[in-house]
């Protein structure tokens, strides 16, 4: 048996440090770093192309957004560790060099003027925040060497910047750049990149939007040591240095406010953001549209809208209401259960065709007639007497609707649309059937179930249940769905509803090639208390509802009056093309109709109509409506000879492009147009701008 003395000393040195390696990784894994701060950070909803939606504070009220180095600004990264950690990528924590080089500055100083910390140390100060003494120093180092033998270099930086101060609330570097630049730090300036280098050493007491003069001493000082290393010229630094300083905190970006704040605080595992169907352009252009209408329509009114992808579900855009600012705001109606109105009636006459007891011109009676203890009036008090069904669907008449539907049965009605996934809240609990009411409204939906029956209604009478997350689109072609109405069914109703009389100052359907011409069925619930419009056009539904959140009434605000309109407005926005109606005219003209007599009575104006309200993007909107960058509209007519324009009596000067217009501020307008006869046709218009960017 060998001696202890007999053991060469090599041997023994061999020994002893596996025996610390051995407690060392011991150690390691009995004492892990706490990595619990780095796990938490807040939710992001991005839209359907990665943009920015809405983020959610984590607990506290801190705004800790998780970095992504690929789209972080390269040279920022570079320009930090140069001033941080230039031996970042060769050291294993602590990086001994630096550590030396602070001591002899801090002793030439006389006091402490570096710490050598390396960005591994600050990242383990950052997850376990403790006093600055030097057993504090030594567990940061002790950390920061556990910190490298678990993660890459990238995730520590990344880390890093997820987890760095930069005053209040703000933590990390991307919650810094998009509240105090207001935008993301994929492109930074020189300056703001010297600003966010130093803000984290000392970030209360360098606040830009407090202490403005401090932060800029603070940045000028990091812009000077970059420059004296050489990392940049001194044009640069005197560039550089006239960049202002941010003197107020930018709110940060809150699209979807409702749906993205609710998908936001489902996000869950480190990455902490969702990849949401909506699409931020089309969701700013629609909530924009929400608030004009909303202020038209009173203090306590508010708007929803809900957009959807036919062929896929997906939800492109979300207006939960017209603003956090408004009365009820912070209610998503898009999710409150509401009187539908007349907007079921297409589903009852669809079953109708199903269940083989109506047809298209099958005659029904407008008059007055009992069901039993109840007795439906129509809307405008006026009965119509005998019609066709494809008559009573356009005219929303109500007796002809509950005439169907009593003969395929409430019930029966009833249970084929909970099949679809459609719950029908009663008015009050103990009723186990709705009864024939719920034809005109008398029961409650969802209004996101609202416009998921009628995509089903444009995808041939096949529901499937509506997608908001990205990662569900994978699904969507192998969702079955459920047949509420037959192909045939669906095409006649939809056929139908593409008849219905378009809006006041809208095209007739015969003139429409810019605008849509979608099938659409308005609603109005008891009391006027809620106006829905829903539609299908170019490959989607759309749905619109005004009216008061807390259910209140509103005088005279119907669905054709209120939301069709705007409905029209949004199908503007998604620029789909034009779907005339198929033929369904009477086998034969009226008498009076067998010949077109004409005589000329002016010029025809085709665009625009008497009466309508016109959209225009517009660069710059001051606020008295003065407009500047305005994109023009182009304005046609038909008449004898050449036709001459004029707007409130002054002569338009036609272009290259034909008459264009461009209104000058929003508000009514006078246009004319006369032929060569001298004959004028005059339109009355009024002009509103949306805020964007103008095509050349």
């Amino acid at each position: 048996m060998l001696s202890e003395r007999s053991i060469p000393p090599l041997v023994k040195a061999l020994i002893a440090v596996l025996a610390i390696e051995v407690i060392v990784a011991g150690l390691n894994l009995a004492l892990p770093p706490d990595m619990s701060r780095a796990e938490q950070a807040s939710a992001v909803a991005l839209d359907d192309q990665g943009d920015w939606l809405r983020a959610l504070p984590i607990k506290g009220g801190t705004w800790r957004i998780r970095a992504d180095l690929a789209l972080t600004d390269k040279s920022y990264i570079d320009h930090l560790l140069k001033m941080e950690d230039e031996r970042f990528y060769e050291h294993q924590g602590i990086d001994a060099r630096a550590i030396m080089r602070a001591l002899l500055s801090n002793i030439h100083a006389g006091s402490v003027v570096s710490g050598g910390s390396t960005i591994t140390m600050q990242m383990a100060k950052l997850l376990e925040p403790k006093s600055r003494t030097f057993g504090a120093k030594v567990i940061e180092a002790c950390r920061a060497l556990q910190l490298e033998l678990r993660y890459s270099k990238s995730d520590i930086l990344s880390l890093y910047l997820t987890l760095a101060p930069y005053g209040g609330n703000l933590e990390g570097v991307r919650a810094a750049s998009l509240s105090y630049f207001g935008h993301e730090p994929e492109s930074l300036t020189l300056g703001e990149q010297a600003l966010l280098i130093a803000l984290p050493q000392s970030p209360e007491a360098r606040r830009p939007d407090r202490h403005p003069k401090a932060a800029k001493a603070a940045r000028d000082f990091v812009l000077w040591r970059l420059q004296t290393s050489g990392a940049i010229s001194q044009q640069q630094y005197q560039e550089a240095q006239s960049e202002p300083i941010p003197t107020k905190r930018i709110g940060f970006p809150s699209l979807a406010w409702h749906l993205a704040g609710r998908l936001a605080s489902q996000a869950k595992g480190l990455d902490a953001s969702i990849h949401t169907t909506l699409n931020a352009r089309l969701q700013r252009r629609l909530e924009g549209l929400a608030r004009e209408v909303a202020k038209q329509q009173g203090p306590a009114s508010s708007v929803a809208i809900i957009v959807v992808e036919i062929k896929t579900r997906a939800v492109k855009a979300w207006i939960g209401s017209a603003g956090l600012d408004r009365e009820g705001g912070w209610v998503d109606m898009g999710n409150a259960i509401r009187s539908p109105g007349s907007t079921l009636k297409p589903f009852i006459y669809g079953m109708g065709f199903d269940d083989g007891v109506i047809a298209p011109e099958t005659r029904l009676m407008d008059a007055p007639t009992r069901f039993g203890d109840y007795q439906p009036e129509d809307f405008d008090k006026v009965f119509h007497g005998e019609v066709s069904v494809k008559e009573a669907l356009i005219g929303s008449l109500n007796v002809p609707a509950v005439s169907v539907l009593n003969k395929i049965g409430a019930s029966g009605f009833e249970a084929r649309i909970e099949g679809a996934g459609v719950a029908l809240r009663r008015p009050k609990s103990g009723l186990s059937d709705a009864g024939l009411a719920l034809a005109l409204g008398g029961v409650g939906v969802k209004l996101s179930d609202l416009v998921t029956l009628y995509a089903g209604l444009g995808d041939k009478g096949l529901i499937k249940p509506l997608i908001y997350e990205d990662q569900q689109m994978k699904l969507a072609p192998y969702q079955l769905g459920y047949r509420l109405l037959s192909e045939s069914s669906a095409t006649k109703v939809m056929n139908i509803l593409r008849e219905t009389s378009a809006p006041a100052g809208r095209l007739p359907a015969a003139l429409m090639k810019v605008s849509n011409r979608p099938a659409f069925k308005t609603g109005t619930s008891y009391g006027f208390r809620d106006a829905l419009a829903l539609g299908v056009a170019g490959g989607y539904a759309v749905l619109v509802w005004t009216g008061r959140p807390d259910g209140g009434a509103r005088a005279d605000m119907t669905g054709r009056e209120a939301s069709a309109p705007l409905l029209f407005d949004v199908f503007d926005q998604l620029n789909t093309p034009s779907n005339l109606p198929n033929h369904m005219a009477p086998p034969k003209a009226p008498d009076a109709l067998i010949t077109l007599k004409s005589h000329n009575s002016g010029p025809t104006l085709l665009f625009p109509p008497n009466g309508a309200t016109l959209y225009v993007t517009a660069a710059k909107k001051s606020l008295d409506g003065r407009l500047s960058g305005v994109e023009g509209l182009k304005l046609a007519a038909r008449g004898q000879g050449q036709l001459r324009w004029y707007v409130a009596g002054e002569p338009l000067i036609s272009g290259d492009d034909g008459m264009v217009w461009q209104p000058p501020s929003e508000g009514f307008y006078e246009l004319s147009v006369v032929d060569d006869s001298g004959k004028t046709t005059t339109t009355h218009v009024r002009v509103k701008a949306i805020e964007g960017k103008v095509r050349p």
